[in-house]
């Protein structure tokens, strides 16, 4: 079948929001997880006591070896239990902090990046701070005094009044990142959870030390108190999801908004980290938000605390974390946008992955999907297609769905329980050979050029594989690391040898491919159209931008050699997957071309 349709400005939706500065518009976002990223200060290091205390203290507890075989187990680990995932793996820790971020802005620099958004960076226990012991606190282990930042956290007289909060060794060395990416062009994001805490959480931790003494009590759903004469604790509370370890923000009395204790904090440390001085010059702050769950928080409590980020810097930016529709979301509540999941993440498997749809569907996905936003959101939508939470890319393609036959047909499994060894044994934990990163490459030409904020989850340009958490959040392969093979699967048995070190090929194809984003001027523009979309052939070819900046992206899907004619003027290769230029042919004639690409090979023209 041929289709032909055209979709540029979707101009009968909502009018542009005001709450998109122009940077978002143009952004390449690189997600770091702090945690295994680079441990540049071997001296800031966890230690046992600095973990969620609720595992056996077998003793010989370490920080594992950042360069180790991913599934051999610690000793430590073993003594735990035989499962590597139930007993140990949620434990370690490889020491990664602020510091090896800061030695490698330059890398990311070199590859393109604009943008860093950050996991949480705040005080927590475990490794991916979701359980924020502290909003106006950077994680002590992240700095350079882990000893004195505790003392002042533990023992600084601080309370809710920011009056009394101080500045950490880790405070001082996270702005110091900030100061340092902004110079190199980078701005920086930071992950706000806002909706539950840690048990450390200095309000919760005076509520379990004083009980119904506590100033704190109505911050929290409190349903019984421990008695200190019995030697049993019998303090109850709402955790988030049932987690014991992540007490959960009460809300007002009607349940319209967050009760206004926890509100007036997170709203005095959102301005300490965007205006550090509070002298009005933000520009030694963060540049915005991004909102965990922020649909577990009542409407009213976002739309007022956007209006005061875009008080303290107009562009700001604020992302929330929504998983389906978020067009009403937004409107309502006043984010900048949102993580791309609904609107990229589930088309792009769909198709690009499983090749379970045709191109004419997948055109007309991402259109009625896309054009249900107003066109500035549209522009600053962060288009991933793995994150801390999902199966890395690379295990998507390998463990693709290739009979159409889905759990969860709407999301086409996109981040289904399914996707992990954890849960299932059939799941294939290898690394993706020469096929398989050739639809990854397909995959990552479709960021590039689509409409939208390119997003990459750290280490997937090193070649980082790995099923859902917590196999997504592996140690980041460096150059002047050596990783140790993998030999092993999950469950102990052994496997052919995969490589893990940093893969320089796939490297210089992602930087490659960012540069030709950054380049051509049509990739940030609203103007997509789908000029041929050809079910038999299993190709599609779309245009980005107008005039002199047109552009037209051909993508073959299929694993045959293709030649379609496009109604669009093309004569030039700008760029291919296959790596060499003359893989590719294009011929004009007459406001038209016609193209020929080898199987899984995508090009842009001009």
């Amino acid at each position: 079948a041929f289709l032909a349709s055209a979709s540029a400005w979707a101009g009968d939706v909502a009018a542009p929001a005001s709450n998109v500065p122009d940077w978002g518009k143009s952004a390449v976002w690189y997600q770091i997880f702090p945690e295994r990223f680079r441990n540049g200060d071997p001296s800031n290091d966890p230690t046992r006591d600095t973990l969620e205390m609720h595992f056996p203290n077998v003793g010989g507890w370490r920080v594992t070896p950042w360069n180790g075989d991913y599934f051999v187990r610690d000793e430590w680990e073993k003594a735990i239990g035989d499962s590597f995932y139930e007993n140990g793996i949620f434990h370690r820790r490889y020491g990664g902090d602020l510091q090896g971020v800061i030695d490698k802005l330059d890398y990311l620099k070199d590859l393109g990046i604009t943008a860093i958004k950050f996991n949480p960076v705040f005080y927590g226990r475990s490794q991916h701070k979701y359980d924020g012991n502290s909003f106006h606190h950077i994680d002590p282990n992240f700095g350079p005094d882990p000893a004195g930042d505790f003392e002042i956290i533990r023992n600084g007289g601080e309370t809710a009044d920011p009056a009394t909060w101080k500045w950490t060794a880790a405070d001082k060395l996270f702005l110091e990142l900030v100061k340092k990416a902004h110079e190199r062009g980078i701005r920086v994001v930071i992950d706000g959870v806002f909706n539950h805490t840690g048990r450390d959480f200095f309000a919760f931790r005076d509520i379990r030390i004083n009980g119904e003494k506590s100033p704190y009590v109505e911050w929290f759903t409190i349903q019984s108190f421990d008695d200190p004469a019995t030697r049993r604790n019998e303090l109850r509370y709402t955790g988030w999801a049932g987690f014991f370890t992540l007490p959960e923000f009460r809300n007002n009395g009607d349940g319209s908004d967050l009760h206004p204790g926890p509100k007036q904090y997170i709203f005095d440390a959102t301005r300490r980290w965007m205006d550090p001085d509070g002298n009005g010059d933000t520009s030694d702050g963060i540049d915005g938000w991004r909102l965990d769950v922020s649909e577990e928080l009542p409407d009213k409590f976002w739309r007022d605390w956007n209006k005061y980020v875009f008080g303290i810097n107009p562009r700001a930016i604020t992302v929330a974390e929504v998983w389906t529709n978020a067009a009403d979301y937004l409107k309502h509540t006043g984010f900048s946008a949102t993580m791309n999941y609904y609107a990229f993440s589930v088309p792009v498997k769909a198709y690009l992955i499983d090749n379970s749809i045709r191109p004419s569907a997948f055109g007309d996905m991402l259109n009625g999907r896309r054009e249900q936003l107003p066109v500035p959101v549209q522009l600053a939508m962060w288009n991933l297609t793995d994150s801390h939470d999902t199966d890395r890319v690379a295990q998507m393609i390998i463990n693709r769905n290739r009979g159409g036959n889905y759990a969860n047909p709407e999301k086409f499994d996109y981040d289904e329980p399914g996707n992990s060894a954890r849960t299932n044994e059939r799941y294939e934990v290898r690394k993706p050979n020469a096929e398989e990163r050739a639809i990854q490459r397909l995959v990552t030409l479709f960021q590039l050029t689509y409409v939208g904020a390119p997003m990459f989850f750290y280490g997937v340009e090193a070649g980082v594989w790995g099923g859902d958490d917590p196999d997504c959040r592996k140690p980041m392969p460096w150059e002047d690391i050596s990783m140790a093979p993998e030999r092993q699967d999950p469950r102990g048995r052994q496997r052919p040898a995969d490589d893990a070190n940093f893969d320089k090929q796939l490297h210089g194809f992602f930087r490659d491919a960012i540069a030709v984003h950054a380049a051509n001027a049509a990739f940030r523009t609203p103007y997509f159209s789908v000029l041929r979309a050809d079910d038999d052939k299993n190709v599609i070819a779309y245009s980005r931008g107008a005039g002199d900046d047109l552009r037209v992206v051909v993508i073959n899907r299929s694993d045959k050699d293709q030649t379609v004619g496009i109604p669009a003027p093309a004569s030039k290769v700008v760029f291919t997957t296959a790596g060499s230029p003359e893989a590719v042919r294009v011929s004009p004639s007459a406001g038209a071309c016609e193209v020929s690409l080898p199987p899984l090979t995508g090009a842009v023209f001009r």
